[in-house]
């Protein structure tokens, strides 16, 4: 997004302006010229052109032919996160059997403002291709896994959503708030999401919660394929008890490290 576009004032600090130029780079994006980062960021091109070069010397970012990318460094950086890390590795055996169950895209989940934010995604040559990637994030309101965290999360979590605005991503994208409401209470009511080509036009979604000790949605599990060929509902079952299951083993670990005195 064009931070002049959004009159949104430009980072002032010469770390906020770093970081925005890292900030910049979309899921979809596998490099970036410096028109484009100036562009995004609201940063002078001068500006933007020293910062990447202080980036590229610390390895957040690599020189392109035609521009700049994310380095692998960051990644690194990621992993050292200690609670997605864990709830990946946790979460890594359920995706497989999903997988193995369905040859579909399995994806885990968490929220990260008003996006759903994707930890993890298990797929084969016999899935169906999709834009979702490890790292990459769509609203939560127009996925599967998001409507979850709108869903039954706290009420400011849609407020947060509806005020950042609906946009339509396909036709059936849900953009009327009264509409996207009832669709948060029925998803509510039966315990599973379902997407009907909402955030990417042919590819459909049923997703599940996984909850913490507390009973809180922390992530969530969806299979993601075609929309002709998926059954939802009767896919429901099984993501369900993959995410139950999953749900049951962070709490054993939760409750077993508040036992022994171990902060969380």
């Amino acid at each position: 997004m064009d931070v002049r576009a959004t009159g949104e004032e430009p980072p002032r600090s010469v770390l906020a302006r770093g970081l925005s130029l890292l900030d910049a780079f979309g899921s979809a994006d596998t490099e970036l010229n410096l028109t484009e980062l100036a562009a995004r960021t609201g940063l002078p091109k001068p500006t933007a052109h020293r910062l990447l070069g202080e980036l590229v010397r610390w390895g957040g970012v690599e020189r392109t032919e035609s521009g700049y990318r994310l380095s692998m460094r960051l990644f690194v950086l990621g992993q050292r996160a200690p609670r997605p890390r864990g709830l990946r590795e946790a979460a890594l055996p359920y995706l497989e059997d999903l997988y193995e169950a369905t040859h579909e895209n399995i994806h885990l989940a968490v929220l990260d403002g008003t996006d759903t934010l994707f930890l993890e995604k298990v797929t084969g040559r016999r899935s169906m291709p999709i834009v979702s990637r490890v790292g990459g994030r769509l609203p939560a309101y127009c996925t599967a896994t998001g409507k979850l965290f709108l869903a039954l999360g706290p009420p400011g979590r849609l407020e947060q959503a509806l005020s950042a605005g609906l946009v339509h991503y396909t036709p059936h994208t849900i953009v009327m708030p009264g509409l996207l409401q009832r669709e948060l209470a029925r998803t509510a009511d039966r315990g599973y999401a379902l997407n009907r080509e909402e955030s990417e036009a042919g590819v459909s979604a049923v997703a599940a919660p996984i909850l913490d000790h507390r009973r809180r949605v922390i992530a969530a599990i969806s299979i993601t394929g075609n929309a002709c060929r998926l059954d939802l509902d009767r896919l429901a079952p099984a993501v369900r008890t993959a995410a139950r299951a999953l749900s049951r083993e962070l709490a054993r670990e939760s409750t077993g490290e508040l036992k022994m005195g171990i902060p969380r």
